[in-house]
């Protein structure tokens, strides 16, 4: 094995702090970009929360970086309830991959309360529940809370698609 292999290995941890600071300077970045009034009443403004996690986002990669170039690594996952010799799970993986793919595509055109059941509903099904109706239900007002939740307690319009006007 070449130097340069052995000498980086053990050290993937150096990708993740990679990973985690192209991350926060893409949100800064993203966050500069935003054009808001200014307000008397907010003078925070949206911007903080962005520059928060940003800051947070750095900050967290430097403090990795620095511990794996010092020597330290991650420990394997050690619980009783994880059995690393055991092979992905596809059955329960890709039905939950297409619900999140199924609510991507269809929240626009369908809004948000429609696409939001179909992620809910999908996500339970996939992770083994078989009560249909009771989930439907559930899902359904998940949905619809979080709607009302982000339009009324937010002020953020989710899309509303095919129920336009019903909402």
């Amino acid at each position: 094995m070449s130097s340069a292999v052995t000498g980086f290995k053990g050290r993937a941890e150096l990708g993740v702090a990679l990973l985690l600071g192209v991350v926060g300077v893409l949100v800064f970045l993203d966050a500069n970009g935003l054009v808001t009034p200014y307000s008397k009443s907010d003078p925070v403004g949206p911007k903080t929360v962005p520059f928060i996690v940003a800051g947070i986002l750095l900050i967290c990669a430097v403090m990795l970086a620095i511990n794996v170039l010092r020597g330290g690594k991650g420990e394997a996952e050690e619980g009783e309830d994880v059995d690393l010799t055991h092979p992905a799970d596809w059955k329960t993986i890709l039905p939950l991959a297409g619900a999140f793919l199924l609510n991507i595509l269809l929240i626009d055109w369908a809004g948000w309360v429609i696409s939001g059941t179909i992620l809910f509903w999908g996500s339970v099904l996939a992770l083994g529940s078989r009560r249909y109706i009771r989930d439907g239900i559930i899902s359904v007002a998940l949905s619809l809370l979080t709607f009302y939740g982000f339009y009324l307690g937010l002020g953020i319009a989710l899309p509303a698609g095919l129920l336009e006007g019903i909402l």
